[in-house]
């Protein structure tokens, strides 16, 4: 979804970022780049001017990174301060529906599939949902496949390929295919909050209409 004040700003593309720059600063509609400024996924000028203006991943509610690739975002429910595709060379897709968790971190070259292609038909896709919960974290080239469900503080080790579900959380798991390495103990998991919260863009206590509106899930 496209505000009416990117509208204006994509015609005025051709303008001295500078001046772009100044002109969205000063906009009420564009606080968001200061209130997210401490948090874990800071919204910079350039990282919303590559995206909304330029046309990288142009319709996801939420900042990714250029060379991140997110496909059919209104399946994709990113909560809290959690922007997959925020880091380089992700892959997103959501032919299936994902549901990501508030303040959940994902690394770079992360992939998360949500459909695979049928064996007797590779023109067709079969769906299935990925549900990851909050306060986890995907290392650097971790790919979670089809189907699986991660419980709340899943920590996944660089590199993992993870094709079961671990719903309980509270728990490391790495490697090919990921296993459990680690319980936590859930008592000492810090449910920690920012003082402004956003769902990308989006401040949180609007989202929920945003959701009925625009998305799928």
């Amino acid at each position: 979804m496209i505000s009416i004040f990117e509208k204006i700003l994509i015609k005025l593309h051709d303008l001295p970022l500078k001046v772009l720059e100044k002109i969205v600063m000063s906009l009420p509609a564009f606080r968001f780049i200061k209130e997210t400024k401490n948090t874990q996924t800071p919204i910079t000028f350039k990282m919303w001017y590559n995206q909304r203006i330029r046309g990288n991943n142009r319709y996801c509610y939420w900042p990714t990174h250029a060379s991140s690739l997110i496909v059919n975002p209104k399946n994709i429910y990113a909560g809290v301060e959690t922007c997959p595709g925020y880091m380089p060379g992700c892959y997103i897709q959501g032919i299936g529906k994902i549901y990501i968790g508030d303040y959940t971190q994902i690394a770079s070259n992360v992939g998360i599939i949500s459909a695979n292609h049928d064996l007797y038909d590779n023109r067709q896709h079969i769906p299935g949902d990925v549900t990851i919960g909050k306060y986890c974290w995907l290392g650097m080239g971790v790919l979670i496949m089809p189907g699986v469900v991660l419980g709340d503080n899943t920590v996944v080790g660089a590199g993992s390929v993870v094709t079961k579900s671990f719903p309980d959380g509270n728990c490391i798991i790495a490697g090919n295919p990921a296993r459990l390495i680690r319980e936590l103990d859930r008592e000492k998991c810090v449910q920690h909050k920012s003082a402004h919260e956003y769902n990308g863009y989006i401040p949180s206590e609007k989202f929920t209409e945003y959701r009925k509106k625009h998305l799928n899930i």
